[in-house]
């Protein structure tokens, strides 16, 4: 079965239009609008459907504050501008292979990213860099760190489409000709 074309088309470009949003404006997103972003998420596929994925939704301003003190300046800054920040872990105890579950969690990050770009305005980041502060997360969270492994951030707000963005060049990709073959 194929997508009609003119749902393929809007599907395609939609995911090829996507880009990393590092600059925010303050508007308020809605709770709603917040659990939305993780009830798409949640649809990610997962190794034997284990859902290996914890996830700490950070919003007030100090907590906001304490997460960036533990992050390089220029992802520190992203995570302090950015409304809402959801720091991904993977649940130890839910997972069974290490590789097939940090896969399963790129896919659910994925599905936050376009979420968040099918919401007007909205944008996302995904900040990585953030496993080597696992025991100064597990101690602001107040959670096991043999049972929770910290793994990324994803930032997310109302994009400043004031400012450039930050990649001077044109976004282009390799020619899937460079990484494919036929047997």
């Amino acid at each position: 079965m194929e997508l009609q074309s003119i749902e393929k088309k809007s599907l395609f470009e939609f995911i090829k239009g996507r880009k990393s949003t590092r600059n925010f404006i303050y508007r308020k997103i809605t709770d709603a609008t917040v659990k939305e972003i993780i009830e798409c998420a949640r649809w990610a596929p997962s190794v034997n459907n284990n859902q290996p994925w914890k996830v700490n939704i950070v919003i007030h301003p100090t907590v906001k504050q304490m997460v960036a003190e533990l992050l390089e300046p220029e992802n520190a800054a992203i995570v302090a501008d950015a409304y809402v920040n959801y720091v991904v872990f993977l649940d130890l105890e839910r997972s069974k292979d290490r590789v097939n579950d940090l896969l399963s969690i790129g896919a659910f990050i994925e599905n936050m990213l376009l979420c968040a770009e099918a919401v007007e305005g909205l944008g996302a980041v995904w900040i990585g860099k953030i496993p080597e502060q696992k025991q100064k997360l597990s101690e602001l969270f107040k959670i096991n760190p043999e049972k929770f492994e910290p793994i990324s951030i994803i930032s997310m707000g109302a994009k400043d489409t004031d400012k450039p963005s930050q990649s001077k060049e044109e976004r282009i990709r390799r020619p899937i000709t460079d990484f494919i073959d036929y047997f």
